[in-house]
């Protein structure tokens, strides 16, 4: 089994423990100096994989996105981040794998196929990398694609507050309430293949775009 193998599938016991225990201690975090709530959280499967669609407005949506369930969550990240090895084992216990930045998107896409297919929830910022304001930008079809390829219902959710708590480029988290609302699951087709499966993908972009803006605003609403 290779390195990459390995971090993707590494999920024992004291990993667990260890994603536990950092993230009682981020969420409480979040809980007591953002004022973090979170809405919605019925919506998120008991058990299963499934595909946690947040919007992205600062460096905090992947600790806050652990907030939405006690389940651990999947995130990649990029692979520099596992050079030193006792940091990279600690981000790999915390959820994350590492993919190589610059390989093939087909790469990315089938390390985050085999977390989904290995039976567990994944993180993934369908905008891609973190925006600005009020407006959810026109969505990447990787994340719908991987969905569908996974076979895996699809999470969205509004992250509000975040791009006033720690706005890209600040060193301090400031004290700006946070409000998470988790959507309802987006069912995608199963055993389509080639055109229909293309146009499926298109279509539910489409829908998760208006779901997450739809999300953004009612959480946005709320501060």
């Amino acid at each position: 089994m290779t390195r990459i193998d390995t971090e993707l599938a590494g999920n024992n016991r004291l990993d667990r423990v260890a994603y536990q225990t950092v993230r009682s201690i981020v969420v409480s975090f979040c809980r007591i100096w953002c004022r973090m709530t979170v809405e919605g959280r019925e919506h998120i499967p008991a058990e299963g994989p499934f595909l946690l669609a947040p919007v992205h407005r600062s460096i905090l949506d992947t600790p806050i996105s652990s907030g939405v369930t006690r389940r651990r969550m999947r995130f990649m990240g990029a692979d520099k981040y596992w050079k030193n090895r006792h940091f990279g084992r600690l981000l790999s216990a915390l959820g994350g794998f590492p993919v190589t930045r610059g390989s093939a998107d087909r790469e990315a896409l089938k390390r985050c196929i085999d977390v989904l297919e290995g039976g567990e929830p994944l993180v993934l910022f369908p905008e891609g990398e973190r925006k600005s304001g009020h407006v959810v930008q026109p969505l990447f079809d990787g994340a719908t694609y991987i969905a569908v390829k996974a076979g895996v219902p699809i999470i969205p959710v509004g992250i509000a507050g975040s791009e006033r708590a720690m706005p890209k480029g600040a060193k301090f988290i400031f004290p700006r309430k946070v409000y998470v609302k988790v959507g309802p699951p987006i069912q995608v087709p199963v055993g389509e293949s080639g055109k229909a499966q293309r146009q499926s993908v298109r279509e539910l972009s489409h829908v998760l775009h208006a779901e997450l803006q739809r999300l953004y605003d009612d959480a946005s609403s709320k501060l």
